[in-house]
């Protein structure tokens, strides 16, 4: 528990320098079998004025000495910041995002940034940016480690020494990772976390949220990162509530069973596995009820990928060769220009959803496609409330199988790499707070469930968390 290693940190009980030596040295080790890291921090330099802080008997902070990862499209002030890609390859912010300040304010050593999808762009972490290797699952190197923040959900589970990783989720990119690796995986409620520092996809979409190895690890985090940032126009000014050590108590609690994530289409095992955990949960007092939720799971993901995209699309123009991004030696007309850096920087992925965007908000498409897939949005977000009217939280199978291999996914068209989101999508374009939680295995690989709750309610959803663990 990160708690008690704090406490211990604070009262120098703990040698700082030795502590980040050996996180160093772990982390390189690790990044050289399964390619978490996209580039490091000075966590030495960071051990030293924390450790003579402790000798002076001025140690604060609730994360003090703590090693924190931060996934690659948030900025760490100094360090190479690349959102995975080769178009902003060689940028290093002057400023650090609000989420990483926090952390640094309360006493956490920031160790490197980890390795994702391009832009988030991808659920299996295969689509990183050219020269980027594909990070690899931790439990089989075969198997891919989920995505976008799939070096973030690795490097959770291989550390040894204390760490929590800084994630982010655009539409599961938290949540399946999450499961794939068998660590605890937190997403909040759209606003709940300043976006400031985060390189974005899409505005309306994304939600910088938070991985470790157990629940209250990951909700110590989420609590910290949390709060007011005038920075960013969109963050709620709601307060923050306790989510540390939430009393696992759900007596009366009343959990809610979608039964169109129960399809014949998904894994036998997932699906026991998941009905078990809930039957767990009937034993020590929760009510269950079954629901339907016929919007969100027939066209949750479609309007996501519509929105996901257009905003994509325009958020990625600004990388033209000009004035943001990778430059060429400038030739030709500007559109030859502009074509020819965007074509040579951005993976195929990329290229794909920034040219399915650019026709979804075009001139005579536009409210054929967005203006539509947002009015699904409206819809499926008033559909979440009335089933939060019945019950407390949700619950599905986070994925809907465990990791594929990397040769299993050259199988699959972009649309089927796209229909896999189909239990992470709804929650995410609705903006609601879920958890993954590894709640058992199949044939040694981690299966994740996903506890939803309804906007701000995110400790309801940590309630059912810690009784399950």
């Amino acid at each position: 528990m990160i708690k008690q290693y704090v406490e211990s940190a604070k009262k120098g009980a703990v040698d700082l320098l030795e502590q980040a030596h050996k996180a160093l040295e772990e982390t390189q080790k690790i990044n050289k079998e399964y390619r978490y890291s996209a580039a490091f921090a000075d966590p030495v330099a960071q051990a030293e004025k924390l450790q003579q802080q402790a000798k002076d008997g001025k140690a604060k902070g609730r994360l003090f000495g703590v090693f924190v990862s931060v996934k690659d499209n948030i900025c760490v002030k100094g360090i190479e910041s690349t959102a995975s890609s080769a178009i902003l390859k060689g940028y290093k912010p002057v400023f650090n995002a609000t989420a990483v300040q926090k952390c640094i304010d309360e006493g956490a050593i920031i160790l490197c940034k980890t390795v994702q999808d391009e832009f988030g762009f991808g659920g299996f972490s295969v689509n990183t940016g050219k020269g980027i290797e594909k990070p690899l699952n931790p439990i089989d190197r075969k198997r891919t480690c989920g995505g976008s923040s799939g070096g973030a959900a690795g490097l959770t589970k291989k550390a040894t020494f204390p760490h929590l990783a800084l994630a982010e989720s655009t539409g599961g990119s938290i949540a399946n990772p999450a499961s794939f690796c068998g660590v605890a995986g937190l997403t909040p409620t759209y606003s709940r976390v300043s976006r400031y520092g985060l390189i974005d996809y899409a505005n309306s979409l994304d939600k910088i949220g938070t991985m470790a190895l157990n629940v209250n690890d990951a909700a110590l985090l989420l609590e910290i990162i949390s709060g007011h940032d005038p920075k960013d126009s969109t963050c709620s000014q709601l307060p923050v509530p306790s989510m540390a050590d939430v009393p696992g108590v759900i007596s009366g609690l009343r959990i809610g069973i979608v039964k169109e994530a129960f399809n014949e289409q998904m894994d036998n095992n997932v699906r026991k596995t998941i009905l078990e955990a809930v039957y767990k949960l009937e034993q020590i007092g929760a009510r269950r009820i079954e629901l339907s939720l016929p919007l969100s799971m027939n066209y949750g993901l479609s309007s996501y990928y519509t929105l996901a995209m257009t905003e994509a699309s325009t958020n990625l123009a600004k990388y033209c060769g000009l004035r943001y991004g990778a430059s060429e030696q400038l030739s030709g007309t500007y559109n030859e220009y502009f074509s020819r850096v965007r074509t040579s920087q951005l993976g195929d992925e990329a290229k794909r959803r920034i040219l399915l965007g650019t026709f979804a908000r075009m001139a005579g498409h536009r409210d054929a496609f967005y203006t539509k897939a947002a009015q699904v949005r409206t819809k499926i977000i008033q559909e979440y409330h009335m089933a939060f009217k019945n019950v407390d939280v949700l619950i599905t199978p986070t994925m809907p199988l465990v990791a594929p291999t990397f040769e299993e996914l050259k199988q699959l068209t972009p649309l089927q790499h796209y229909m896999m989101d189909i239990l992470t999508v709804p929650a995410n374009l609705a903006g609601l707070p879920h958890i993954s939680l590894p709640c058992g295995e199949s044939n040694k690989l981690p299966i994740g469930i996903m506890i939803t709750a309804n906007h701000f309610q995110e400790q309801k959803m940590l309630q059912v968390s810690n009784a399950l663990h």
